[in-house]
């Protein structure tokens, strides 16, 4: 077997040199024209003069290593795993850390199973976290329940997988046992902590908590760099950040910062990119290339503890990445582990039986969806475009414009229970959106200028067993069918990416004033991101973690 060190030396051929590349070295920022030779998909050498069973001539572009997104919900690109691969690798993302507790959260242990599965038929290196809150928190209904003694069963089966966000802060903060319990078994914990500071985020960080993605300020960012934790600015379909957070990408924050999307949907990947399209946007505000691609490749790797990438250098995996462009990250080619990537079409999926058939509801009716009002002290949740943080407002909804009626339905077929309340900034004017896609727990959630419209919406998405669906007087305007447990589509992306763009169009026909009202509908039920949250429970202060109607 050819080993690294021979190849290195000349004395054996490699597997592969890509030959004539422009190396943009990422620990000087000095660039480096040379041939980079391949074995066992790691980088045995670079230098001139290497021989090789396969040649790829890069013809002078500019070669940096693949691109790492630190925190991803794979299930939220409403694809799966093999799907989601050929959407991003063509955008030099090579390794994309997942957390699956969406699916988890619908169908319980079988989603590690499903993930771990497929991660070991993928190009892409998808990096499979074990999820830490199943359910995020006591104040809603999932479909399943994920307990330290799960977890220790997987983390023993797969050692080297870290523990996903820790959502549960509260939990950690009043030293819950079952939340310690589940710390103690982890050498590595993502993060999950928004606008945490003070004696609060000291403790947090003390737990062991590495990281967040949920920064959404400079101050903020800066306080957790602070106490020595890694900032993922996160630039997805519903929440982005990376306006807010353009001063701390700077030389002296680098080492401290990765990029991450979070949630993000393959229509928005075909059309507005991935983290190429981010690393861009960072270096045409003035930010050092150096520092752009460090913040997305070495400063990533060396944050998530993946210590075998980041790099083009001797000893790391071949994932590299040739650009066409280097200010505006024009990819031309992908390698992952010394392999040429090449799209391909992969038809419908099959997926465990386990993950159809898993919205359980009843028929509802306009009745369903009646909310009680207390005049001008009637809570509201405030929308921003953009920010999954909301706002806790008190408006009257009978004077005030653009405060609508919205429900969450449990759909496990546990309770039934239906939470209602308020939202004000969807602008819509007419109609109403529906969808199975609610984090975390995903019952139904549901808004809309009148409650015949709510009702059909909701009716329809228990008919095709979980999607998005927009109802405009009292007919379907749009459905996006996600019978993969309410989450995915076992179509092709490209069939997905066409069904996505016209339910958004459908949407639009509401008059609603968001970008995504889709994915904004979606955070709304999610009790761990301040301020005013709704689950199936009812109304939640996150502030207080409490149930307030």
């Amino acid at each position: 077997m050819k080993t690294g060190i021979s190849v290195a030396q000349k004395r054996e051929k490699a597997d592969l040199v890509i030959k004539n590349a422009n190396i943009f070295h990422l620990t000087t920022g000095k660039f480096e024209l040379a041939d980079i030779a391949v074995v066992n998909g790691l980088i045995a050498g670079i230098g001139h003069g290497y021989a090789a069973d396969s040649e790829y001539d890069a013809q002078g572009r500019t070669a940096v290593p693949g691109f790492i997104d630190a925190h991803a919900h794979v299930e939220s690109s409403m694809v799966t795993p093999r799907q989601f691969e050929q959407c991003v690798l063509p955008h030099g993302v090579t390794t994309v850390v997942c957390d699956p507790h969406e699916l988890a959260n619908v169908v319980g242990e079988a989603a590690f199973d499903y993930f771990f599965k497929s991660a070991e038929n993928m190009d892409l290196d998808m990096q499979v976290r074990l999820s830490s809150c199943v359910p995020a928190t006591p104040l809603e209904t999932a479909g399943a329940a994920i307990t330290s003694e799960n977890l220790k069963k997987w983390h023993e089966r797969y050692p080297s997988a870290g523990l996903a966000e820790f959502m549960n802060v509260p939990g950690v903060l009043f030293e819950d046992e079952e939340v310690m319990a589940k710390l103690r078994l982890f050498d590595y914990v993502d993060g999950h902590c928004p606008l945490l500071s003070g004696d609060g985020l000291n403790a947090y960080v003390f737990a062991g908590i590495r990281n967040c993605h949920e920064t959404s300020n400079v101050q903020e960012a800066e306080e957790k760099i602070s106490r020595g934790m890694h900032v993922f600015i996160r630039e997805g379909t519903a929440a982005r950040n990376l306006e807010q957070l353009l001063p701390i990408i700077t030389l002296q924050n680098s080492p401290f910062l990765a990029f991450c999307t979070d949630d993000r949907n393959p229509l928005d990947i075909a059309e507005g990119g991935h983290l190429d399209t981010v690393i861009a946007r960072v270096i045409a505000a003035g930010v050092d290339p150096l520092v752009a691609y460090r913040v997305a490749t070495f400063s990533a790797a060396t944050g998530l503890g993946l210590r075998d990438r980041g790099l083009i250098a001797p000893g790391k995996r071949a994932d590299i990445v040739l650009l066409d462009d280097l200010k505006t990250c024009r990819v031309a080619a992908t390698f992952t582990k010394g392999k040429l990537f090449s799209s391909k079409e992969i038809q419908m999926e099959n997926v465990p039986d386990a993950f159809l058939h898993t919205v359980h509801c009843r028929e509802v009716s306009a009745d369903d969806f009646i909310v009680s009002k207390h005049g001008v002290d009637t809570p509201v949740i405030g929308v921003l475009d953009g920010s999954i943080i909301t706002d806790f407002l008190r408006m009257d909804p009978d004077k005030e414009e653009d405060v609508l009626p919205m429900a969450v339905l449990e759909r496990h077929g546990k309770n039934g229970n239906i939470g209602r309340a308020f939202v004000h900034g969807f602008g819509m004017k007419r109609g109403a959106l529906a969808s199975s896609v609610g984090h975390d727990s995903h019952n139904l959630c549901v808004v809309g200028t009148n409650t015949t419209d709510m009702a059909v919406a909701v009716n329809a998405l228990r008919q095709s067993q979980g999607g998005l669906c927009v109802a405009i007087e009292g007919k379907v305007a749009g459905l996006l069918p996600l019978p993969v447990a309410g989450l995915m589509s076992n179509l092709p992306h490209g069939v997905v990416e066409k069904q996505i763009s016209a339910v958004r169009a459908a949407s639009k026909l509401t008059g609603t004033s968001l970008h995504e009202p889709f994915m904004m509908l979606a955070f709304l039920p999610l009790p761990v991101i301040p301020f005013l949250k709704l689950t199936d429970c009812g109304l939640v202060d996150v502030q207080k973690f409490k149930i307030i109607g």
